[in-house]
């Protein structure tokens, strides 16, 4: 059954070469954007279509920048990451949260708590995807879409090896089977939203569902 086992997949796919604690590779800041214009547009332009204007936004593996609409209008958008920092001058935090997911997948939240969460640029580092993505429905009220957005770029000895050993392509189906295996979410989609023409610049891929209405079960 999809969603009964916490991490259905080898242990081994998810090391990394630098096992050290992660706090202690993100303990400076790192105030910089790590994809291109015309990627962050392309970021923006998703985020405008999914997240909903006026609710409650979870940013996760947050940073300095949300790369959120800059015209949309949100209650509430909350980051969760590991440096305060970076967090601190992010204009689009209302507030954050200082939480490794991969030392603990769980979220500090209550049930149903946000219209809507993101993943920027970000999931290759999770080594408990299929947990965390448990953790984010159950966070979500229903109907409510999680957007993952990826590139090519990553800190190679902080990304999972099985994210370095696939391509763009796998990339997408990996995050779409994170989806299906933790469970409780709709119809999953999977796009390249790289900026045209293809090629002028950093490529940008996206990922996304909604939680399950509770009606629908």
């Amino acid at each position: 059954m999809a969603g009964s086992d916490p991490q259905p997949f080898d242990p081994r796919y998810f090391r990394r070469q630098d096992e050290s604690p992660d706090a202690l590779f993100y303990a400076e800041p790192r105030l910089t954007v790590h994809i291109d214009d015309g990627a962050i547009a392309a970021v923006t332009a998703l985020y405008r279509e999914l997240l909903p204007a006026d609710g409650e936004i979870l940013d996760l593996m947050s940073s300095w920048r949300s790369h959120l609409p800059e015209d949309v209008r949100y209650r509430r958008v909350i980051g969760l990451g590991m440096n305060a920092v970076e967090m601190a001058e992010n204009p689009r935090l209302d507030d954050f949260v200082l939480h490794d997911l991969n030392a603990d997948p769980r979220l500090p939240f209550p049930d149903a708590s946000f219209d809507g969460a993101c993943i920027t640029v970000s999931v290759q580092y999770l080594t408990r995807p299929v947990e965390v993505f448990r953790e984010i429905n159950r966070v979500l009220r229903p109907g409510a879409p999680l957007a993952v957005t990826f590139s090519n770029r990553c800190f190679p000895t902080k990304a999972v090896a099985l994210w370095l050993a696939t391509s763009d392509v796998d990339h997408a189906r990996l995050v779409a089977t994170y989806f299906f295996e933790s469970g409780n979410w709709g119809d999953i989609c999977m796009e390249d939203r790289s900026p045209r023409p293809k090629g002028a610049g950093d490529p940008l891929y996206a990922v996304w569902s909604w939680k399950r209405n509770e009606e629908s079960g």
